[in-house]
C-alpha cells in the first residue's frame, strides 16, 4: 500500500473504533512552543503545578518520548452530555460526568494500534491521553483538527471544544495534515466571561483558573478568588459554554461510559452538603472527580 492508502485506512479505523475525528502530524521539535512554555513557566503562572516543569525537553519533542517516533496520530472524542446537572447544585465540569476518560481513550488507541499491526504493518508506538508530557492541544492543531482558541482550548469547526484528545505516537511515516487558521476573529467572549480574570489576550494565568483552584491547588483557595468560583465545585466550563462555536456545534455524545448517573444529575446543593465519604466514593468510584478528593470538595462547600 502507498503512504496515502495507509494514512486513509488509519483514519477510517480511528472512526470505526469510536473516535469522532482523527488527524496526523509529523513528530518533530516544537520550537515556538518550547520558547513560549519556558517563558510561561518562568513567569510562575502555573501555580503549584510544579510537575509541568519536569521532562521539559520531552514535552516539546515526542522523539525523545517515544523512540524513533515519526508520526503523531491525534484523535478526538466528544464528551458533551445530553443532560446537564441541576443548575442550582454545585457544578462539576462536563468532562467528569461519566467514567474516567483516561482508560477509555487509551483502550481505543491501543485497539487502533492493534489494527495497524495486524492489518497494515508492524509498528512500535505508545498511546497517550493527558497522562504524559505531551502538548496535546498543539499536536491536535498541527494535525489539522482545529485551532487553539483564546480560551486555550482546541476548537474544532465541526464539534466545538467539548472533547478529549488522545495521541498514538508511532515509528512509521504517514501523510500529514495541514494546520487550520484561527477562526476566533475579534471575539473575546471567553475572556470577558472568566470570573477570575484568568484569561487575557496574553494567554492563561493558570494560578487564577477555577479549574486549577478546584482541582490542582492544595490547601486553601485565596479569599479574593474563593468568592469568584461561580458555583463551580470541580473544574469549570464557563469559557467553553460562552464560546459561539460550542453554542452552534456542540452535540451530545453517544458513549455509554461517559453518561452520568441519574443520582448525580438530580443532586441538589443539600444533597452535596450531606454527602458522606462512603457515598462520595461510591458515586464517583470510576470518575475523575476523585482526583480532587472528598475532603477538598467538602471544604469548598463548607468554607
Amino acid at each position: 500500500m502507498t503512504k496515502s492508502e495507509i494514512t486513509a485506512l488509519i483514519k477510517k479505523q480511528a472512526l470505526t473504533v469510536g473516535f469522532d475525528a482523527c488527524g496526523i502530524a509529523e513528530a518533530n521539535f516544537l520550537k515556538q512552543d518550547a520558547e513560549y512554555l519556558r517563558q510561561w513557566l518562568q513567569s510562575g503562572v502555573h501555580g503549584e503545578m510544579r510537575y509541568l516543569e519536569n521532562y521539559f525537553e520531552k514535552r516539546v519533542d515526542p522523539r525523545l518520548l517515544v523512540e524513533n517516533a515519526k508520526s503523531v496520530i491525534v484523535v478526538l472524542l466528544n464528551y458533551f452530555p445530553e443532560t446537564l446537572q441541576n443548575p442550582t447544585a454545585p457544578q462539576i465540569a462536563k468532562y467528569a460526568y461519566g467514567a474516567d476518560y483516561h482508560y477509555l481513550i487509551k483502550s481505543k488507541l491501543y485497539e487502533l494500534k492493534d489494527f495497524i499491526n495486524n492489518t497494515i504493518c508492524a509498528v512500535t508506538g505508545v498511546a497517550f491521553c493527558d497522562s504524559a508530557p505531551v502538548l496535546e492541544r498543539r499536536w491536535a492543531e498541527k494535525a489539522g483538527l482545529g485551532w487553539i482558541g483564546k480560551n486555550t482550548n482546541l476548537i474544532n469547526p465541526q464539534m466545538g471544544s467539548f472533547f478529549f484528545i488522545g495521541e498514538l505516537i508511532i515509528d512509521v511515516e504517514l501523510e500529514y495534515d495541514e494546520s487550520q487558521p484561527s477562526r476566533c476573529g475579534n471575539c473575546t467572549r471567553c475572556i470577558d466571561a472568566c470570573p477570575t480574570n484568568a484569561l487575557s489576550v496574553q494567554g492563561l494565568n493558570a494560578s487564577q483558573c477555577i479549574a486549577y483552584l478546584t482541582i490542582e491547588k492544595k490547601g486553601e483557595i485565596p479569599p479574593e478568588l474563593a468568592d469568584k468560583l461561580s458555583n463551580c465545585l470541580f473544574g469549570c466550563d464557563i469559557c467553553q459554554d460562552v464560546c459561539p462555536w460550542n453554542q452552534k456545534k456542540a452535540n451530545p455524545h453517544k458513549i455509554m461510559e461517559l453518561n452520568p448517573s441519574e443520582r448525580f444529575l438530580n443532586m441538589t446543593k443539600n444533597d452535596w452538603l450531606s454527602l458522606s465519604s462512603s457515598s462520595f466514593n461510591a458515586l464517583f468510584k470510576n470518575s475523575a472527580v476523585k482526583r480532587a478528593g472528598y475532603k477538598k470538595l467538602m471544604n469548598m462547600l463548607n468554607p
